[in-house]
């Protein structure tokens, strides 16, 4: 391929990375990439054609996988979870505004996601910019934030009696026995960035350290609303051949469900991360 070109989205994140073969990048590619992804937070590529042990690898060049302990495995890859959705289930994985392993004490450095099997239409991802997001507060909230540290938690979402549990996803899920929790800042520092950050969020998230869920929700629920406010966010359409690579301590991501009676199969990678400051 030629030059690398990196194309932004919208006004609010993302960036298209376009001429690149990320199956075998150069190490001047890889600069490039890894540019655009610390400056726009997620970043997209097309017209690739990734064989499983391929997605493997890329991952592999920007650091440790993290085994996923919930999601369904990909038959001999280990690494890769299963994004899946069938024709005759209602619930989707991921259909609300999150980011990925927020409840682990070092929360996951990005995902790396593959699109298997499509819908005919439907099926697109948005992401939300939460340097935008924090950067957009009044400055008296930004300082009240900035002492201040969250709880998240994933038993209520993957968990005996969490919300996959109850659904029709049910049968895919493992690892309701492997649940818990952590604190992290409200506002971060991000370690490749150096830009603040927001960081809650709507699917892990459950209260601020020191106070409880009442007192909690409705300072929640407002940075919630504010952070998914459409000049925030981009849209992605999944096309064969699409990757979308995020950065979980920048964005949030919602995965839409409106393609009822279609099947959809993503590969997702994770990629351990460190402890957020």
């Amino acid at each position: 391929m030629g030059a690398i070109e990196v194309r932004k989205m919208t006004g609010g994140c993302g960036a298209e990375v376009l001429g690149v073969d990320i199956a075998s990048p150069s190490n001047s590619d890889m600069e490039a990439i890894r540019a655009a992804y610390r400056d726009y937070g997620v970043i997209f590529f097309r017209d690739q054609k990734l064989t499983p042990e391929e997605h493997i690898a890329f991952a592999r060049r920007w650091g440790d996988i993290d085994i996923n302990k919930f999601f369904p495995a990909n038959g001999q890859y280990p690494e890769i979870a299963e994004v899946r959705k069938e024709k005759e289930q209602k619930v989707n994985i991921g259909g609300g505004w999150h980011t990925d392993h927020s409840y682990d004490a070092e929360p996951a450095m990005g995902s790396i996601l593959v699109a298997r099997e499509l819908p005919e239409e439907g099926g697109d991802t948005l992401f939300a910019d939460m340097y935008k997001a924090y950067e957009a507060l009044s400055d008296g909230l930004k300082k009240t934030l900035e002492g201040m540290r969250a709880v998240h938690s994933n038993a209520h979402v993957f968990g005996t009696a969490g919300a996959y549990k109850s659904s029709d996803q049910a049968g895919g899920f493992k690892g309701e026995s492997l649940t818990g929790e952590a604190v992290h800042p409200v506002v971060v520092t991000h370690p490749l960035s150096g830009r603040k950050a927001l960081y809650v969020n709507s699917a892990f998230t459950t209260h601020f350290e020191g106070w409880n869920w009442f007192e909690s929700k409705a300072l929640l629920d407002y940075l919630y609303a504010h952070a998914s406010r459409p000049e925030f966010t981009c849209r992605f359409q999944w096309r064969e051949g699409s990757v979308a690579f995020w950065d979980n301590r920048a964005t949030w991501h919602y995965a839409v469900n409106d393609y009822h009676g279609e099947k959809r199969l993503m590969h997702r990678i994770t990629i351990a991360g460190c402890p957020l400051q």
